[in-house]
């Protein structure tokens, strides 16, 4: 038993948010792309405390990821494995919490445990993902997917703005790119993955409520619209002569709006809007758009995807447009795992905390650890108007402590529940 004073688990993650912050590529805002010189002092850093916390063994694999284990109670015979962890890169000019609350909350746990002597009867692996936001590569979920032994090497070759690829990254901090896909740990024991992350967003924030529980992470459609109509004079051009490609632009724009916004849990987005060549003067003759649609349940998803299109093509057909369509990602819903989720909703109310779930708009790890074994997660607010990927970002010493204590608690339902 450790003789150091002790330091609440919320106080402490605070510390550490504060601390891992001081790492960035860009002085002045906080940017932690895969494999810089910032990221690498990140991955030193982890190791370290996982150590100080008390883990039994840390170890680093071969695209980054440091990975803590602390150890089933000795009397425990063959002892599952339950995982939790989160991404320790970030965005261009982020906050301090999205992703790393959840390699540092579980760390603060076992610094509690082991402060006190108490052991698990199951194995316990804290994962600090080495990249999941893509900001250098863009190779989403790289760490969480050579975790599971799911990683594509074919991701090996990209490049950076600068030319070098990811294998040369990889090699130039001393680790093995050839060995990327010998990372992941052994899939058949982990009995459930479980990741606490801010829920980057306002729901929680304006209903008061301290925490969340997630019940899927959103399976999403991104496509790139490419209308064409008529470049024609503004000023001689009548206007039931026109065949303007940004007026059928606004016309879908809204009618994806009212579409999704039809359906609680359906979000669409017209993020990215472009007339080519546009002039002041002259009908617009075509434009582009993006459109982003997610739903907790891919079947929700596609029902308004498909209402979508048919409008696309009425208004299309109508105002004499053509429209090329070009589906750029598809990912399919990942559901939070049932019993789980019932878990995280007894510990919530032993602490006096209000159960309420929602889903999550946001990927994350989970779901790609999620194609392996069962997975849930727990969403801690945010504060500033629940705005994430933004130096703004925050979140409270008492909600951090609060979802420290349920996830310690939802440890030993868990436990209970074997």
């Amino acid at each position: 038993m450790s003789s150091k004073p002790f330091i609440a688990p919320g106080a402490r993650i605070m510390a550490w948010c504060e601390a891992l912050a001081t790492h960035t590529d860009q002085p002045g805002n906080l940017t932690c792309a895969y494999m810089t010189p910032a990221h690498r002092a990140v991955a030193g850093q982890l190791d370290a405390w996982m150590r100080e916390a008390g883990f039994d063994d840390v170890r680093h694999d071969h695209v980054g990821n440091v990975i803590g284990l602390y150890r089933a109670d000795r009397n425990t015979d063959k002892p599952a494995l339950v995982c939790t962890g989160s991404h320790y890169d970030t965005v261009r000019d982020g906050g301090k919490y999205d992703g790393r609350l959840g390699i540092l909350l579980p760390m603060a746990i076992v610094a509690d445990l082991h402060a006190h002597g108490r052991r698990l009867p199951y194995d316990l692996e804290v994962v600090a993902f080495a990249e999941e936001e893509g900001l250098r590569f863009g190779s989403t979920f790289l760490g969480s997917s050579a975790y599971i032994g799911r990683f594509d090497n074919s991701v090996l070759d990209r490049t950076d703005a600068a030319g070098i690829s990811m294998r040369a990254a990889i090699e130039a901090v001393g680790l093995d790119p050839a060995r990327a896909g010998d990372s992941a740990t052994d899939v058949g024991r982990i009995r459930h993955y479980f990741e606490v992350h801010i829920e980057q967003g306002p729901v929680l924030l304006d209903r008061g409520l301290p925490l969340g529980i997630v019940t899927a992470i959103n399976g999403g459609v991104r496509r790139v619209l490419t209308l064409t109509g008529v470049a024609s004079h503004a000023g001689t051009t009548p206007m039931d002569m026109r065949r303007d490609a940004a007026c059928a632009a606004a016309e879908i724009i809204l009618y994806v709006e009212q579409r999704c916004a039809s359906v609680a849990g359906v979000v669409g987005t017209v993020g990215t809007l472009q007339v080519p060549n546009g002039s002041v003067n002259v009908v617009p003759g075509a434009c582009r758009l993006s459109l982003d649609l997610r739903a907790p349940e891919d079947g929700m998803r596609d029902a308004a995807l498909a209402d979508i299109e048919a409008r696309i093509a009425e208004i299309c057909q109508r105002r004499g447009v053509r429209c090329d369509t070009e589906e750029v990602m598809r990912k399919t819903a990942c559901a939070c795992a049932p019993d789980e989720r019932a878990l995280w909703a007894k510990a919530m109310a032993a602490h006096g905390a209000p159960v309420f779930e929602l889903p999550s708009g946001a990927g994350h790890d989970a779901m790609m650890v999620g194609q392996a074994t069962s997975m849930s997660m727990l969403f801690v607010r945010c504060g500033n108007g629940g705005i994430s990927h933004n130096p703004l970002e925050t979140i409270t010493v008492e909600d951090a402590q609060l979802a420290a204590q349920v996830t310690e608690t939802f440890l030993r339902e868990l436990a209970a529940a074997a």
